[in-house]
């Protein structure tokens, strides 16, 4: 697959290699130590996306996803953090050049938070809006210096329009509200907005981000549908949550055979062990082969409809898939795995709650999906190629 293996990639491995040892502190904290976060700013995560004439890097689909999952290796919370802001980097190619240059003219590396769900409210005010509310579910907010919310504002006749907002780290305080099974370490708390004015030229409309309509001259990567892209955000550090888990599960067998033939295997047998070990490792390089043509195509470009559905399948498919790797060896790992202090039951953990993501669901994908290929009847006579239900 088309990719650099340099850069922001290289960098994903390093990145794995100073979060693995503070993930322990990370979760206890429920937020990344500040260490990591400063890590992910160094590798290069914020200005992945963001244009080339801020000073950032302009890169690729294919590059963040394997950046991220090489990070997941280490700390999936940490990948996702990193994969978040990298997307947002991308989103925030929508504002228009007075936002943009509130957001980058200093540096390419801001880091910014998102609510994404429409949330609060907005009153008319001059050429902008006053805006209030609690956004759910941000990720990384604790280090982020900027953030962009989904809020519904006035529009004609009564109406209403959901905007993206963008607001400075003074605009806004967290409410510590993260108290989950898995990703603990995100520190995805609660945005609060009690009182701020964000100006028009401050803000984009969410149906542009849907649809995949940026303003001109934004980066080719910023003219993709969100539904095209969105989960691979997420699915790459459920990639290398993967990874992680059959490494630590196959170290965890090769310690116990060399205890001795007469060293009991796990909570199963031998056999059953290595079989698991060796399914899960070809369903991951599977998986990861199915993410990356994904990725490739965001790359190359995709329009609204079929192919968009066809690719948000791809991403609920590889995260099912890998969390049900991810259980089957778990189920095999003995009591020990399942120590808090034990990797596996943290990879267990992380993955099951990063692939339970609404983008990642994979019954609303497949309907989707399906329902393209009826309308444009695809079953109708001949073979379904890739491609064929309209990339």
């Amino acid at each position: 697959m088309p990719g650099n293996e340099d850069g922001l990639v290289a960098a994903g491995r390093r990145l794995a290699e100073t979060a693995a040892p503070h993930a322990l502190k990370s979760e206890t904290a429920r937020r990344l130590t500040p260490e990591v976060a400063d890590a992910i700013v160094e590798a290069g995560f914020p200005r992945h996306f963001v244009p080339a004439r801020w000073g950032g890097t302009e890169g690729t689909f294919v590059d963040c996803v394997r950046a991220a999952a090489h990070t997941a290796e280490g700390d999936p919370s940490a990948a996702w953090v990193a994969s978040v802001v990298a997307s947002l980097g991308r989103m925030a190619t929508y504002l228009p050049e007075a936002g943009q240059r509130a957001l980058w003219q200093r540096t390419p590396d801001t880091f910014i938070a998102c609510g994404l769900v429409a949330s609060g409210t907005a009153t008319e005010e001059g050429d902008g809006w006053r805006v209030r509310g609690v956004w759910q579910y941000v990720s990384g907010i604790h280090f982020s210096d900027w953030a962009l919310v989904a809020c519904p504002v006035p529009a004609g006749d009564d109406g209403h329009e959901v905007r993206f907002l963008l607001l400075p780290r003074s605009a806004y305080t967290v409410e510590d509200s993260w108290f989950t099974v898995g990703m603990r370490a995100t520190g995805s708390d609660s945005l609060r907005i009690d009182d701020a004015f964000v100006p028009k030229e401050y803000s984009f409309p969410r149906g542009a981000l849907l649809a995949g309509t940026p303003p001109e001259g934004a980066p080719r990567t910023s003219a993709v549908p969100l539904r095209a892209v969105s989960g691979l955000t997420f699915a790459g550090p459920v990639l290398g949550a993967a990874r992680g888990a059959l490494r630590a599960f196959g170290a965890d067998l090769a310690r116990r055979r060399a205890s001795g033939p007469g060293h009991r295997v796990l909570a199963g047998n031998d056999a059953a062990a290595q079989t698991a070990l060796a399914r899960g490792l070809a369903r991951t390089e599977a998986a990861g082969l199915l993410l990356e043509e994904a990725a490739t195509a965001a790359d190359r470009g995709v329009a609204p409809g079929p192919g968009t559905a066809r690719l948000a399948l791809h991403h609920a498919v590889v995260a099912d898939l890998l969390a049900d790797t991810v259980q089957d060896v778990l189920r095999l790992s003995g009591t020990s795995s399942h120590d808090q202090q034990a990797p596996l039951q943290r990879f267990w953990r992380d993955a099951t709650t990063a692939a339970s993501h609404a983008v990642l669901r994979l019954e609303p994908a497949g309907r989707e999906y399906v329902d393209a290929l009826v309308a444009q009847d695809a079953f109708g006579g001949g073979t379904i190629e890739e491609g064929e239900a309209g990339r």
